[in-house]
């Protein structure tokens, strides 16, 4: 059966998936090819299995892309699925895992409607160093960090989020800079590997190691984080970084359009192309 892989066009920036699950699926028999969610030429309400993957221009219009999803879901299968991207599009899923208890990043979402004060809220919790970032964002957009020195001008930045979306106002986590933000990825129920990225701000570029060991907290606390989600799921990324004590705590949980680094570990695109197989499978 065909594939539809739901990407954008022209892409922000390169996707190093994209090439190697398109070799591995014709290798596996599966012919599949790019589309583009917002491709007015591309019949979405064909009966077309589609696996979202480099989407990543969505932030910029969420309530297209929803109803893109919405009309691709009822059409065929769409991996992720319908429901899990809803849930996933906007980063307030953050506070909803915290009140489920699992440790999640020091967050404040402010909300359009009800704009705030960055230095009262840095103040209110004994921040220092902040990221500002959209509450609906991909690649790192429109994320920036500031100092205590520069509140004046992260005030403004929020200022500019809040008038697209809602906004997190977050601690910077120092651990980043050493041991760095850990991305732990998860095909078809199981994990595969993690990589560590570098700190990313606004059109910054991002570094990635290759795949790594990984400590038994991280990869209890991703399981925990994907326990609570009530769906199968054919990838995930859970990205996890350490705070000054060392603790362990969730930063992104990835359902929609991750990076899953399948060039750092070939076993994980071997197993994301069986799971599609599989799903594909009269």
């Amino acid at each position: 059966m065909e594939l539809r892989i739901a990407t954008c066009r022209p892409l922000p920036e390169p996707d190093p998936d994209e090439d190697l699950l398109l070799d591995a699926l014709a290798r596996a028999g599966v012919p599949a090819r790019m589309a583009a969610w917002h491709d007015p030429s591309e019949d979405w309400d064909a009966p077309v299995p589609t696996v979202i993957r480099s989407t990543w221009d969505y932030i910029h219009d969420v309530d297209a892309f929803l109803a893109w999803v919405g009309r691709a879901a009822a059409a065929a299968p769409l991996w992720n699925g319908a429901d899990v991207i809803a849930a996933n599009v906007h980063k307030g899923y953050l506070l909803r895992l915290a009140q489920a208890g699992l440790p999640v990043a020091p967050t404040v979402l402010i909300e359009r409607s009800q704009p705030g004060e960055l230095t009262a809220i840095c103040a209110q919790r004994g921040w220092g160093d902040v990221v500002v970032k959209p509450a609906i964002g991909a690649s790192s957009f429109a994320t920036c960090r500031f100092g205590s020195v520069d509140l004046a001008e992260g005030q403004r930045h929020l200022e500019s989020v809040l008038e697209r979306t809602d906004a997190l106002v977050q601690p910077y986590l120092r651990s980043v800079d050493g041991t760095g933000e850990r991305a732990l990825v998860w095909i078809d129920g199981s994990f595969t590997h993690a990589v560590r990225k570098t700190p990313r701000f606004r059109d910054g570029e991002e570094q990635v190691s290759e795949a790594l060991a990984l400590a038994d907290d991280e990869l209890d606390l991703g399981t925990r984080v994907l326990a609570a989600i009530d769906a199968t799921l054919l990838y995930a990324r859970v990205d996890v970084a350490r705070d000054d004590d060392g603790a362990l705590l969730v930063m992104e949980l990835e359902l929609i359009e991750p990076s899953l680094f399948l060039l750092q570990h070939r076993p994980a695109l071997k197993r994301l192309v069986a799971g599609l197989v599989r799903r594909l499978a009269p």
